[in-house]
């Protein structure tokens, strides 16, 4: 009852019908975001496009500039040399099939986010039931595939997010924590955003931005104004 109630009271401090404009609405955001927790803040970015068809698909990555303000832990495929850059780079996990294994037979999934040079694919493929639903599948269209992998493990790092649609044409997307000062999380949320406009797909008609909303952990949601971008 009292979880209810103080969601209630954080609702109340947000104008229904309103559009806020993006800062006002990371300030208003901010202030209700008052858990004994530091709260994760999310972008949810609704397209004006169908991800039925793959030439409106909209999907990268990005390293946001002040980070998501959680450690992700790395698990990195690769053998020889590549491994020992891997490991260089600061990967939590270096292996091959004894990680592919690991995954599939004790259902392990003690980490964030996975990268694999080109030629342990045939080995990463194998996991694609069990990744890709949870979004941690290497792809090269994000970078986590690569032969510069010591690189992709610091992108992951530093902050690096992936973004793509769901089922409902949304992109929901960590840009801070409850604890980033205003300017650092509306950084963050005007480059996803940016990033995003520039992914539009030829194939996209209409209006592309339909809505963004940004909300914490343990706070309703706030509507910004798309109208500007």
């Amino acid at each position: 009852m009292k979880k209810a109630k103080n969601y209630l009271a954080k609702k109340n401090q947000i104008e229904q019908g309103k559009y806020y404009e993006f800062e006002e609405g990371v300030t208003l955001l901010k202030s209700i975001a008052t858990a004994k927790f530091d709260e994760t803040i999310e972008l949810h970015v609704k397209l004006g496009v169908d991800s039925r068809h793959a030439d409106q698909q909209v999907r990268g990555a990005i390293v946001l500039p002040n980070g998501t303000g959680k450690t992700t832990r790395v698990l990195a495929f690769a053998k020889g040399a590549k491994a020992e850059e891997a490991a260089a780079a600061g990967a939590d996990y270096v292996g091959a099939e004894e990680y592919m294994e690991k995954i599939q037979k004790e259902n392990w999934m003690d980490f964030d986010a996975v990268v694999a040079t080109p030629d342990m694919m045939g080995v990463v493929g194998r996991l694609g039931k069990i990744l890709g639903p949870r979004g941690l599948m290497p792809n090269p269209k994000t970078g986590t595939v690569t032969q510069d992998i010591g690189q992709a493990i610091k992108d992951a790092k530093a902050g690096k997010v992936e973004y793509r649609l769901d089922k409902t044409n949304i992109i929901h997307c960590s840009v801070g924590k409850a604890s980033f000062t205003n300017e650092a999380i509306l950084e963050n949320v005007n480059t996803l955003i940016d990033t995003i406009r520039r992914a539009k797909p030829a194939a996209a008609k209409g209006q592309y931005f339909r809505s963004v909303t940004i909300a914490s952990t343990m706070s309703p949601a706030v509507k910004l104004n798309v109208t500007k971008i």
